[in-house]
């Protein structure tokens, strides 16, 4: 099978690729992109789901990063306000020093917003502290500084970046892997796709290719340059998920560093609590990578010197982590101390790859890279349209806990299946937010094709509470195999596929 020649064809459906799949059809450009597993279902869905300009990134003198993600900060909770929403953080200070320190650092935060802020930063009193976390360690709080970022649901808003990109044209196809890169006259003029539902292999031919598969950047640079060196240096974001009893309100705590200098926030999120960092340095991608026994006791450790309620492993409903490929620039780095910036570069036959960027700054990356693109396969110049387009479900309500709320303005679409199916309505499991009919929509209008991506993605059941989610999966695997056509051997068979995934997720 051949397809009529494409404009850009697009590898990878992380946060890049979509992003640079909407900016290369928003400019007019025939797209098509392709992913060898869901949209999102890599590092892209495993986010500490924030939309941040890097408050830490100022400690390292990064002061334009920073500048630049801050406006696109601004620009996506413009463009999206469905999905993205202000998070008030509290950094508490535990020494005499800290809340003067940074409450400059933050106010430095805020002219850098320069009037896109979502809100301005303020020094806190210890009983101002315990007001809004009320779990938050009181013995020697001396206060703390409240400021304002993001928070979004990131494999809901790659969804939107995905419905935006076909309204405009672009064709978007998930499981469907680049297996090998075709030439004409000495450059690469496209993929050849291999259908990993059907089966069959085909070919996509292009002005320009775009290598936007993140971590796994280096395996399609291989498939042009096999002694290619590594442009990619990994690192692991580990997470737990617990009740908000440990963390009621709707405040984050964000810690600024721990014992080895990382980050630490333990964020609102879906009436959970999600605890996490990043930057363990990890030597190969997975398309499913775990965190480590020793990341989970780090985790719980940390958590406890700033929690009055303890954590143990019973506690934790969910477990996860997410790869991400930073920038190489060395090896035997730190991976804490590498930019947060991204690259865009060339093969000698004429491979575009994009690597680096973050969810917040995925619009500028993929307005350079399609800049890039656009010269190399010799396609009119045209501007970027993305600074201001608003993204599929466009709806200015911002009520968090709206459980329809990530559906924007087809919100009411959603619950209208329903009243045509009253046991739509009922939930998918006791501890979840989820309903049947959200599986139902998953597999009519969001191209859900398995359990895995109802329950992980168009849902975030996987990500909240892994063994809740793995008892629903029969309901939804009912629902599914009604709407796909699919009969009950399909079922039982993404039943125990989806369980044995599950179990990855459960700390035991």
């Amino acid at each position: 099978m051949q397809l009529r020649p494409w404009d850009v064809v697009v590898v990878g459906g992380g946060c890049s690729g979509l992003a640079t799949a909407l900016d290369a059809s928003a400019r007019g450009y025939r797209t098509l992109l392709v992913e060898r597993g869901d949209f999102t279902g890599g590092t892209s869905s495993r986010s500490t789901k924030l939309i941040h300009g890097g408050v830490r990134y100022l400690r390292q003198g990064q002061v334009g990063m920073v500048y630049g993600a801050l406006r696109e900060r601004h620009r996506l909770w413009k463009n999206a306000p469905h999905l993205v929403n202000d998070l008030r953080l509290i950094v508490p200070a535990y020494r005499a020093w800290e809340r003067a320190w940074y409450g400059t650092g933050l106010k430095v935060y805020d002219a850098l917003a320069r009037g896109r802020g979502l809100g301005s930063s303020r020094l806190l009193s210890r009983r101002a502290c315990l007001s809004r976390v009320s779990t938050l360690r009181g013995r020697k709080l001396r206060g703390g500084v409240l400021f304002h970022d993001g928070q979004f649901d990131d494999a809901r808003l790659g969804w939107a970046l995905i419905r935006t990109a076909i309204s405009l044209g672009c064709a978007a196809i998930n499981y469907a892997e680049a297996v090998g890169l075709l030439e004409s006259r000495g450059r690469i003029k496209g993929v050849r796709v291999r259908d990993l539902i059907g089966g069959r292999e085909w070919e996509a031919r292009g002005a320009v290719v775009v290598n936007a598969a993140g971590p796994f950047a280096d395996s399609v640079l291989r498939m042009d340059e096999p002694r290619q060196d590594p442009s990619v240096v990994l690192s692991r974001g580990a997470h737990i998920v617990v009740s908000s009893a440990f963390l009621p309100g709707d405040s984050a705590v964000l810690v600024p560093s721990t014992d080895d200098g990382r980050v630490l926030f333990a964020i609102p999120w879906k009436g959970h609590v999600v605890i996490g960092t990043t930057d363990v340095p990890v030597d190969a991608p997975s398309r499913e990578p775990v965190p480590g026994e020793a990341e989970v006791d780090y985790l719980i450790d940390h958590a406890g010197r700033y929690l009055t309620r303890p954590i143990t492993r019973p506690d934790i409903l969910a477990a996860w982590a997410g790869q991400r490929g930073l920038m190489a620039a060395g090896t035997g780095q730190n991976t804490a101390a590498l930019s947060r910036g991204h690259s865009v570069s060339v093969s000698r036959r004429g491979l575009v790859t994009v690597t680096g960027g973050k969810w917040t700054t995925c619009r500028k990356v993929a307005q350079d890279t399609v800049e890039v693109a656009s010269d190399v396969g010799g396609l009119s110049p045209t501007h970027t349209r993305t600074a201001t387009l608003r993204l599929h479900g466009y709806s200015i309500r911002r009520d968090v806990h709206d459980p329809w709320r990530v559906y924007g303005n087809e919100a009411e679409a959603v619950r209208a299946l329903e009243e045509a199916d009253p046991a739509l309505g009922a939930l998918m499991h006791p501890s979840l937010p989820y309903r049947l009919t959200q599986a139902a929509w998953a597999a009519r209008n969001e191209m859900a094709v398995r359990v895995e991506d109802v329950l992980a993605r168009r849902t975030r059941a996987l990500f909240l509470n892994a063994r809740a989610a793995a008892a629903a999966a029969p309901a939804v695997a009912r629902v599914m195999a009604r709407e796909l056509g699919h009969g009950r051997g399909w079922a039982d068979g993404e039943v125990r596929a989806f369980r044995q995934l599950a179990r990855r997720y459960v700390c035991e």
